[in-house]
C-alpha cells in the first residue's frame, strides 16, 4: 500500500484532524485499489469505535410542490416539474407518523418541510410531534433557513437539534445563498441546538476538492454527524444527464468522511441505505414516510421510503449492532 495513505490513515485513527491535501489523497485512489480498501478499513473500524451502535432516525416529509428555491436536484423543485398539485400532511397524520416511527424504533424522529414552509405551522407541527413522542426520542427540524429567534420557537417546543448543509452547488444550482446557509447554523449554535450534517448530493461530476470541501464544513461546523448521500437523478432534472454515483464509490467516500471528519462526530450516515456504505463505515440510516426530496410519489413509503425494520436487518447483515431507545448522536 502507499506509505502516504498509510500515514494519513494512522494519523485519523490517532485522533488528528487531517488537512485538506491528506482528505483529498483518501479520494483519489480507484475503489478497487489496495489503498481503498484500506480506506475503507479503517473508515468502519473508526466508526464502530466513536459509536459502537448504529442508529436508524425517521424522517416525516410534511410537504409537496413546487418550491422556488428550486433546488435543482430535488423533486419538490419549482423548475422539475414534478409537484404540480401541492400536497400537506394534517396534524393528525403527522402525530401517526411519528408514532408509527416511535414504536418501530426509531432512534430520533424529523420534521421535514419545503423551504418555503409557513414557519408557525412548523412549530404547531412540532408541539405535536413532541407531545406524541413517549421515549425520550430526540425530534430534530430539517426545515427551511431561519434566523436565531426562529431557533429558540424551535427549541422551546421540542426540537433538541436541526439537520442543516451547505450542499454541494450550493448558490449555483439552488436559489439560497451559502452566507444565508451559515447564518442559520449559527443562529441554530447560539439557540443551542445540536447541528445534523451530511456531504450531499454528491454526484459524479462533482470533484475532490469540493467533496473535501463540503466535508471539512461539517466538521467546521462541529455537527453530531456527517457521511456522505448520493444524488438520486430526478428525471426532470437538468442534472439527470450526470446520472449517479455508484454504491461501490459512495463507500469509499463514506469511510473517507468518518476520516476526515475526526473523532468529535460520532456519527456518519448515508443515503439511501445501501450495504456497500453500512460495511464501510455508515452507522446512520435514514427511514421515511411522506414526502421525499428523491421521490416522484407524494408518500414515499410506497415507493422509494425505508422501514425502520428494513434498515435494522441492512445493518445487521453488516455485523453492526443496531441501538435500542434515544440516540446517543443527539444526547446532550
Amino acid at each position: 500500500m502507499d506509505r502516504e495513505v498509510a500515514r494519513i490513515i494512522n494519523k485519523a485513527l490517532d485522533g488528528s484532524d487531517l488537512n485538506e491535501k491528506e482528505a483529498v489523497e483518501l479520494l483519489k485512489w480507484d475503489d478497487l485499489s489496495d489503498e481503498a480498501a484500506q480506506i475503507r478499513l479503517a473508515g468502519r473500524r473508526f466508526s464502530d469505535e466513536l459509536l459502537p451502535q448504529a442508529e436508524i432516525h425517521g424522517q416525516i416529509g410534511l410537504n409537496t410542490g413546487l418550491c422556488p428555491a428550486d433546488c435543482k436536484f430535488c423533486s419538490f423543485a419549482a423548475s422539475n416539474k414534478v409537484f404540480t398539485d401541492p400536497t400537506e400532511e394534517t396534524k393528525e397524520t403527522v402525530i401517526e407518523y411519528t408514532k408509527l416511527l416511535e414504536d418501530a424504533g426509531a432512534n430520533a424522529v424529523y420534521l421535514m418541510a419545503t423551504a418555503r414552509y409557513d414557519q408557525e405551522q412548523f412549530l404547531e407541527y412540532g408541539r405535536a410531534a413532541a407531545g406524541a413522542l413517549t421515549k425520550g426520542t430526540p425530534l430534530i427540524a430539517n426545515v427551511g433557513d431561519f434566523d436565531y429567534d426562529y431557533a429558540l420557537e424551535l427549541k422551546k417546543v421540542g426540537f433538541v437539534g436541526v439537520y442543516h448543509v451547505i450542499r454541494m452547488g450550493e448558490g449555483e444550482f439552488t436559489r439560497i445563498p451559502v452566507e444565508r446557509r451559515w447564518k442559520t447554523i449559527h443562529a441554530a449554535q447560539e439557540a443551542g441546538l445540536l447541528l445534523g450534517s451530511c456531504v450531499e448530493p454528491v454526484g459524479p461530476e462533482h470533484s475532490l476538492e469540493e467533496i473535501v470541501e463540503k466535508t471539512l464544513i461539517t466538521r467546521e461546523m462541529g455537527a453530531r454527524f456527517s457521511g456522505a448521500m448520493r444524488r438520486t437523478p430526478i428525471p426532470t432534472s437538468e442534472l439527470a444527464v450526470h446520472g449517479a454515483v455508484s454504491y461501490a464509490r459512495m463507500s469509499t467516500i463514506v469511510a473517507a468522511v468518518s476520516l476526515i471528519t475526526g473523532t468529535s462526530i460520532p456519527g456518519n450516515c448515508t443515503h439511501e441505505p445501501n450495504q456497500l456504505a453500512a460495511f464501510n463505515g455508515a452507522n446512520l440510516l435514514w427511514a421515511e414516510v411522506g414526502s421525499n426530496p428523491r421521490d416522484t410519489e407524494g408518500k414515499t413509503e410506497e415507493n422509494r421510503g425505508w422501514t425502520v425494520a428494513r434498515c435494522t436487518e441492512l445493518l445487521e447483515e453488516c455485523d453492526l449492532n443496531v441501538l435500542q431507545g434515544p440516540s446517543v448522536m443527539f444526547s446532550a
